[in-house]
């Protein structure tokens, strides 16, 4: 089966990212894989405090993971698999490609303004050509009218 991995947060280049991904995934009869980071943890001097920011940052994460399935079994009735990781960004996502074996393209947002993130960065420059599957990168300036008809 085709999968579609979309990275989420909290920006509009995500939403935008994971619209198209579940629009082309209707479309191809493929499914959405969407992950979500969490960013490495900062050393705390006490422990306590660091598990609660930890276990503050996952509850974030999942709450935002949810809320985009939700969001995407409404809309286009493909209901997602969902994955939370806790590290690097790149090393994440490229840990995630080299895991699972049918993800049939990365799909990630472009902010419409400004410069790309560090995944676009990363995907589209320096590893563009060592990825085991296309990378789809969105522009985050569409609305959605615009990707329903591309995706």
């Amino acid at each position: 089966m085709r999968t579609y991995l979309v990275v989420v947060d909290e920006t509009q280049e995500a939403e935008t990212a994971l619209r198209f991904a579940a629009r082309r995934a209707a479309k191809t009869g493929g499914s959405v894989r969407i992950l979500a980071l969490i960013p490495p943890s900062e050393f705390v001097q006490w422990g306590g405090v660091q598990a609660t920011m930890e276990d503050e940052a996952i509850q974030r994460a999942e709450a935002l993971v949810t809320s985009a399935a939700g969001t995407l079994t409404e809309e286009s009735g493909i209901r997602p698999s969902i994955t939370v990781r806790q590290g690097d960004a790149v090393s994440v996502v490229r840990a995630m490609l080299e895991e699972t074996d049918d993800v049939a393209a990365l799909v990630l947002g472009a902010a419409a303004v400004g410069p790309p993130g560090a995944l676009v960065s990363h995907f589209a420059g320096v590893d563009a050509g060592r990825t085991p599957c296309p990378i789809m990168i969105i522009p985050g300036g569409l609305d959605a009218e615009t990707i329903d008809r591309l995706s």
